[in-house]
């Protein structure tokens, strides 16, 4: 075998690790109860937000965290407290992914994606 060879099958073995270590981080939704139980563990979870609760955010005590409450699939109510900024048209979301550790039946989210309605949506026009 050339020495060529060899070091491209070597660049492959890598490339095949790195990408086996980053699917082993892939993981799916996580409820409530799931996050409860492995306390201290990265999880996603996902829900929509509360909105009988209040938002809890004031910028200038700290603009890069608010707290909310989330009812995730099963309808659990989860206080979440988030380490970023409040995304605009945060109370019109439709869906809200959280990446996070749960600890004392508290969510604290490290990452965070708002599904909010498309505004490309067709407008029905009535005549």
């Amino acid at each position: 075998m050339k020495r060529s060879h060899i070091i491209v099958l070597f660049l492959i073995a890598i490339s095949i690790a790195l990408f086996a270590s980053k699917l082993s981080n892939v993981s799916s939704y996580s409820s409530y109860e799931d996050a409860s139980a492995k306390e201290g563990k990265t999880v996603q979870l996902i829900g929509v937000l509360d909105k009988s609760q209040p938002v809890d955010y004031d910028p200038v005590k700290d603009p890069n965290s608010f707290s909310f409450h989330l009812l995730d699939r099963d309808q659990k109510q989860v206080h979440v407290v988030c380490y970023d900024d409040m995304p605009r048209d945060f109370e019109k979301s439709d869906e809200i992914v959280l990446t996070g550790k749960m600890k004392e039946n508290t969510f604290y989210a490290d990452e965070m994606l708002v599904k909010c309605p498309s505004k490309y949506q067709e407008n029905e026009i009535t005549k």
